[in-house]
């Protein structure tokens, strides 16, 4: 398919006047065998004329108001956080050429522009603007709408607009796809008038477009890195019944080993993992709300929870219950929550042995037998819930229920509904026979309430009131409860801080904090990045069914000298990446994410056992990088990389150690076995 623009073309004016005379010739109905006309124009002034789109036109249609265009990009959020630094690298360049950059989304309306003041005037009077519909429909052949038509990179220069008022420009533009299934988002596209386009415009689109969907592919991963953390308890236990991940857009993206037995009890005809509408079950069951009409019957509402992660959902859970096995939905879930079916956590999950970790595990393990309230301390990430695990299955009461709430999850309704239940008839959209709460649920056991600083100020005394009475009133009724559990809390604020200014109570914090245990950032504990390292790279490549790849010393200082504002949580999905994305099994610093590749080591934070490293010259990079090239290319086989490299293998040892890359040697061997 031609996509580009012929260069002969540019340096012929009387080009454009041998396609004007076709354009003339073809709203007249004659038929056209001119080579001035490029097939793709020809099969795009086809589709205009046979929509009826006026050829006299001059410009766009009325750009959008701007409660509208507002509205229109809250929907794009996402689309224009990642567009608009990789357009704000091009505002520069642009600024000079008497060109500007736009971004449309999938319909062809303009959400957002950079460019050449100069040429804005212009722009503005075939309304080129924010709000502006340049789809084929609504202007004719354009590089925006053709690209949206036919999917690909195109030019679109002078005389080739189908419409007349916008023959005096020139644009180039290509579409935007999800990184995951390849649907058009958008459209990035840069138009001039074409007494100043550039050829190199049309490279220009193609390489924006692909930083944008680079980026759009992190910020996924991201949310499934999240999505995947909430759920892997519910994966990896030994529930009977089936368990399906889907991601925020409704797709699946992981399963347990019972899911495929269960699916094959249901009618199979009617489920192949696409063509059920599973994405607005999941969409509706976020909000609270029933699912839409026209389900397959045997798919319940009840069997879809959202997951959600700050405040967002980042994803659905669907539950299908093993009907050899009698199961319902509910039981199998609360099962789980209980930890009867779970694998037991124990302090052996804490890895590291720095001395303010050591520390905090003694300080746990002196607390787990007995019943008080813990308020576990330390930032997001460091680990707060495995602590938590950990504090109950070393107690009393370890085969009793461990039921978590993360209050910073949902809105003050939801967390109401969550934290102590309802009653059928309760509100709109009230599951039918009510449901148990998290403190009901927990009866007996053990409530982890993570987050508990993000408690609604109304909310905490109806919370005190459970905890000074042991009684607990579902929402709709009137009549108590009897509960008796254990509390342990946690938060990443200073509550006593905000007890000061009035956002929690003190008579509550006085309950949820009788002790607590400081848990310290990753940063706190450098000593332990190895040992950490070690173990999500065993497990994660586990986990993904993958070789277990070996980390070189290069990309493990780097680790070492980066602050880690995730902690612990964002070391796993830094580690998770680098797995996920080498082409091999040797990790490298060039694996590693830019922040973290690039830190340097803050003050007062150099490992005692690290050591000054010797300033390696240019010349010394480059080998080491050859040598480790060739380490890749031949597996591992040592002898084959000596010859590559046309030296002795006892040479390439020494260098190896010289360049720090001896602990290859025995890693290679062991990999090659």
């Amino acid at each position: 398919m031609e996509v580009g623009y012929p260069s002969q073309m540019f340096s012929r004016p009387e080009n454009d006047r041998r396609i004007m005379a076709t354009w003339e010739r073809f709203l007249s109905g004659e038929e056209s065998s001119s080579d001035a006309l490029r097939r793709l124009i020809d099969d795009s002034w086809r589709r205009c004329f046979d929509a009826s789109v006026d050829p006299d036109r001059n410009r766009a249609p009325v750009p959008l108001t701007e409660n509208f265009l507002h509205s229109l990009r809250n929907e794009h959020g996402e689309l224009l956080t990642a567009s608009t630094p990789v357009m704000a690298l091009a505002r520069e360049f642009l600024s000079e050429t008497g060109t500007v950059m736009v971004l449309t989304d999938q319909s062809g309306t303009i959400l957002s522009l950079e460019g050449d003041t100069a040429v804005r005037g212009a722009a503005e009077n075939v309304h080129l603007l924010s709000g502006a519909n340049w789809s084929e429909l609504a202007c004719g052949t354009n590089a925006i709408g053709t690209a949206l038509t036919i999917g690909q990179p195109v030019q679109i220069h002078s005389a080739e607009h189908y419409c007349a008022g916008i023959k005096r420009w020139t644009c180039s533009a290509t579409v935007i796809r999800d990184p995951y299934d390849g649907e058009i988002l958008g459209v990035i596209d840069v138009s001039g008038l074409s007494s100043s386009y550039s050829r190199q415009s049309l490279a220009l689109v193609v390489t924006t477009a692909g930083r944008i969907e680079n980026r759009l592919a992190r910020f996924e991963m991201e949310v499934r890195y999240q999505l995947l953390e909430h759920c892997m308890r519910g994966l990896t236990d030994t529930t009977v019944d089936g368990i399906i991940v889907f991601d925020r857009r409704g797709r699946p993206i992981k399963a347990n080993e019972r899911a495929p037995s269960v699916l094959a009890d249901f009618d199979a005809a009617r489920w192949d993992g696409k063509h059920i509408d599973l994405a607005s079950l999941a969409l509706g069951r976020a909000e609270g709300e029933l699912p839409p009409t026209g389900l397959p019957g045997w798919i319940q509402p009840d069997w879809v929870e959202p997951v959600i992660h700050d405040g967002r959902r980042i994803g659905s859970l669907l539950t299908l219950p093993n009907r050899r096995a009698g199961t319902v939905f509910g039981k199998a879930r609360r099962a789980t929550e209980r930890g009867e079916a779970a694998a037991a956590d124990s302090f052996d999950d804490l890895i590291g042995s720095s001395p303010l970790l050591s520390q905090a595990v003694v300080r746990a393990r002196q607390l787990a037998p007995s019943s008080v309230p813990i308020l576990l301390l330390g930032e997001t990430g460091v680990g707060k819930d495995v602590f938590a695990h950990a504090i109950h299955n070393a107690g009393s009461a370890k085969g009793a229920p461990f039921v978590a709430l993360n209050c910073g999850g949902f809105s003050r309704e939801l967390l109401t509904s969550e934290l102590f239940g309802y009653s059928e008839g309760s509100f709109t959209g009230a599951r039918r026979g009510g449901m148990m709460g998290k403190v009901e649920a927990a009866d007996g056991g053990t409530l982890f309430l993570d987050e508990i600083g993000e408690m609604p100020l109304d909310l905490q005394p109806h919370f005190l009131r459970v905890l000074e009475e042991g009684e607990v009133y579902r929402l709709g009724e009137n009549k108590p409860r009897k509960v008796k559990f254990r509390l342990i809390a946690a938060t990443n604020r200073d509550l006593r801080q905000e007890v000061e200014e009035g956002r929690f109570r003190m008579d509550l914090f006085y309950r949820v904090a009788v002790t607590s245990i400081r848990i310290p950032a990753l940063r706190d504990r450098v000593g332990d990045i190895p040992s950490l390292a070690e173990h999500y790279l065993q497990k994660l490549a586990t986990e993904h069914g993958i070789r277990k790849a070996l980390m070189l010393p290069g990309a493990m200082d780097c680790l070492k000298r980066y602050r880690w504002p995730g902690n612990v949580r964002e070391l796993r999905n830094v580690i998770e990446s680098m797995l996920l994305t080498s082409p091999d099994s040797i990790l490298s610093e060039d694996h590693l994410p830019a922040e973290v590749r690039n830190s340097q080591k803050a003050p007062g934070l150099i490992a005692p056992e690290a050591e000054p490293m010797r300033q390696v010259t240019r010349l010394e990079h480059a080998e080491r990088e050859t040598i480790l090239q060739a380490i890749r290319k031949c597996q591992g086989n040592m002898t084959a990389v000596a010859r590559e490299l046309g030296i002795a293998k006892s040479t390439l040892y020494l260098k190896l150690k010289r360049f720090e890359l001896d602990p290859l040697v025995d890693s290679v061997r062991t990999f090659r076995q």
